[in-house]
């Protein structure tokens, strides 16, 4: 049996998808500005669709999304993990729901993604990319201290800028020790 383990921040638990998800799926989905990144707008059972093949990830690949869920309230907000179609490279990902964005939970999030990818599974690297209109997408990369790799020819027909994403949280876990050396 897959153990998918729970990953958890100052204010977020990211946990495994189940059924209690489906209306932060539906309601992202069916919201045609909010999934306009993501293949929105989709029906409701396109949703569940959707959300059973993120889960699916786990057991055919061995990493998948987190659902994102706000310590405070434990409703989730949205997703965060890694996602691989057939035939795409492996890419950090992450969706919110409107409410739940301009507050740094999709940064915060990507960080203990991230830190778990490279600490946990021994990755050598993490990547994302994004549609060259996904300028809020584009600057979280930015602010993650996203490195640009090169452009790079997609499956859909489209180009895409990849960046490798640093493990930021032993960056600053190592400038700190640094600079407590120095005292």
């Amino acid at each position: 049996m897959l153990h998918i383990p729970t990953l958890r921040t100052e204010r977020l638990s990211l946990v495994p998808l189940d059924q209690s998800c489906e209306p932060a799926y539906q309601a992202f989905y069916t919201d045609a500005k909010a999934s306009a990144n993501y293949g929105g707008p989709l029906s409701a059972g396109a949703a569940w669709a959707r959300l059973a093949s993120d889960l699916g990830t786990w057991y055919l690949q061995g990493f998948g999304v987190w659902a994102v869920q706000q310590k405070v309230d434990q409703q989730v907000v949205g997703v965060c993990g890694f996602w691989q179609g057939k035939g795409w490279p492996r890419e950090l990902t992450w969706w919110l729901l409107p409410q739940a964005r301009g507050q740094g939970l999709a940064k915060e999030a990507s960080r203990a993604v991230i830190a778990h990818a490279y600490e946990v599974l021994g990755w050598p690297v993490v990547e994302t990319y994004m549609n060259d209109s996904n300028a809020s997408a584009r600057a979280l990369v930015m602010s993650l201290d996203g490195e640009f790799q090169e452009r790079r020819s997609f499956p859909d027909g489209l180009e895409r800028d990849v960046f490798r994403l640093p493990n930021t949280d032993r960056v600053c876990l190592e400038r700190r020790a640094g600079l407590s050396n120095q005292l």
